[in-house]
């Protein structure tokens, strides 16, 4: 297996961007790409095979359109991923659907990306919740990233975006089944309670 296309990730719900955007800061992290709306479209088979499974097939426009395919690697926080960049998504989506798969679920959000040693740091604004996710060449470069931003690592997601919205859909008997930011204009505040997710970063430095 080609180790390019293995995204290590880990993930985690914050109540305040704020802290770690101020963390980031004061320890010299780099801003690379300013903080963008991204609209993402996510594909199934019929009798939702892929998701059942783990695996994603995505598009996903912002400054760049991209087709994606990830597909979990089993006991690990690893994650196969293969990924392009196309010019045209309405083709795409086209394309895929005639090869039999169809949108089952679109989402937004902002992205804020920042370079951080050896890790990449996204920040993520989703119209639930706010998120930090974090890419590095190895798990202890993001271990050790999280113990520098004061992330508490037994506190990382399994979820995707798309499960913690079902969590919330469920719960709160949400009238759509898509995380936009104009559907969830129509709700009042989400809460932690409603997440089910405890804030990962910690004030002090016990982050293990």
């Amino acid at each position: 297996m080609n180790t390019k296309n293995i995204e290590i990730e880990a993930k985690f719900y914050l109540g305040d961007l704020e802290p770690l955007r101020t963390k980031l800061s004061s320890l010299g992290a780099n801003l690379t790409d300013e903080r963008i709306l991204e609209r993402n479209w996510r594909f199934d088979t019929p009798d939702g095979r892929l998701t059942a499974s783990g695996e994603v097939l995505r598009i996903r426009e912002d400054r760049r359109i991209r087709l994606t395919y990830k597909r979990p690697i089993q006991g690990t926080l690893e994650r196969l991923e293969i990924e392009l960049e196309v010019d045209d998504s309405e083709k795409i989506k086209m394309f895929l659907e005639a090869l039999g798969y169809k949108v089952f679920f679109i989402y937004e959000k902002y992205r804020e990306t920042f370079e951080f040693g050896q890790v990449e740091v996204v920040l993520d604004e989703v119209p639930y919740g706010s998120f930090v996710e974090i890419e590095g060449p190895s798990i202890e470069s993001i271990r050790q990233a999280c113990r520098d931003l004061h992330l508490k690592w037994d506190l990382r997601l399994s979820s995707t975006y798309l499960g913690i919205f079902e969590r919330i859909r469920r719960k709160i008997n949400l009238p759509f089944t898509d995380a936009t930011f104009e559907a969830f204009s129509q709700v009042g505040k989400i809460v932690p309670e409603d997440l089910g997710l405890q804030d990962g970063f910690q004030s002090d430095s016990s982050s293990e």
